[in-house]
């Protein structure tokens, strides 16, 4: 098993040390254009091989693609972080070029490789990686959904005294400050409902916290978060290698489902070892679907830009 990531930042650093550690792979491709930098980050982890006791061995590579070659999965991290104030959907011109040049190239050396998405705005250029790169839209997936429903899951542990480890809950639709829909309603504390320890007005402040989880930290750190997405990335990852068919909100393509068709949305899915292998269909209720609704909308707008 070989696994490449792309984009040495902090993102891109965390998610390799995560899936090292976690010895997913043989080999973990660390790949970033800054001379250095991703050899750098990728010994400093190989140094801790035998402190931590694992044998997956990092590689960095500076821009040579052909170190890729023969991945099984591939991560893109690469794109212009955000900064305090930015909204994911300012960096769409800027990390579109970037996004649609490393898919490009990792397919060359990886004609196979299942990809997921993390750079923002992270739902087109997940549907911009779907449309240029032209394979099965099972191998494309978008991991915003999985990074929303970890804040959405910290946010409701927090008002509850709780551990997260009990909290089970779920953000659908784009991966945007006013796109995504955290799912209140079907929230559970070990299998009971969150609204029987919750009041109303406590679920929507937890709704509306989630929802600008990211831009919160963005002004709190000066830049994007990167711990959280990076394990977030790393629950999509272990999914897949280890086939374990774990149902998590992702950015997939739709073809009808929640009655929307070419786009590229959080939904639940099934992870496995052919990338997602079902969407899950959710009864939800008028209001949800209105959200969903107005959530397609903003992200088609967005993929507008693309002109493709």
């Amino acid at each position: 098993m070989k696994i490449t990531v792309v984009g040495a930042g902090a993102v891109g650093a965390t998610t390799a040390d995560n899936i090292i550690r976690r010895e997913l792979a043989e080999e973990v491709v660390l790949l970033d254009i800054k001379e250095g930098v991703s050899e750098g980050k990728s010994l400093d982890m190989y140094q801790t091989a035998a402190l931590l006791g694992f044998n997956t061995k990092p590689v960095g590579s500076t821009n040579d693609y052909e170190k890729t070659k023969g991945s099984d999965v591939v991560v893109i991290t690469s794109g212009l972080p955000r900064k305090p104030g930015m909204t994911r959907e300012e960096l769409i011109g800027i990390n579109a070029g970037i996004v649609k040049g490393v898919t490009e190239n990792i397919l060359k050396y990886s004609p196979d490789a299942i990809i997921i998405v993390v750079s923002n705005p992270m739902d087109t250029m997940t549907y911009l990686a779907l449309k240029e790169s032209g394979i099965a839209k099972e191998k494309l997936i978008g991991m915003g959904g999985a990074l929303d429903s970890a804040r959405f899951k910290t946010y409701l542990a927090l008002a509850m005294n709780a551990s997260p480890l009990d909290i089970h809950g779920m953000v659908i639709g784009g991966h945007g400050d006013t796109t995504m829909i955290p799912l209140t309603r079907l929230a559970t504390y070990n299998g009971l409902p969150v609204s029987n320890f919750l009041s109303t007005d406590e679920l929507e402040k937890v709704a509306a916290d989630t929802m600008v989880g990211g831009a919160t930290l963005t002004k709190l750190i000066g830049t994007s978060a990167w711990y959280a997405p990076g394990a977030a990335t790393l629950l999509l990852v272990e999914s897949i290698v280890r086939d374990q068919k774990r149902i998590v909100p992702c950015s997939v393509y739709l073809e009808g489902e929640y009655g929307q068709n070419d786009i590229c949305m959080g939904v639940p899915v099934v992870l496995g070892r052919k990338g997602w292998e079902k969407i899950i269909q959710l009864e939800l209720t008028d209001s949800e679907k209105a959200a969903f609704e107005k959530s397609a909308e903003a992200v088609r707008s967005m993929n507008g830009a693309l002109n493709l």
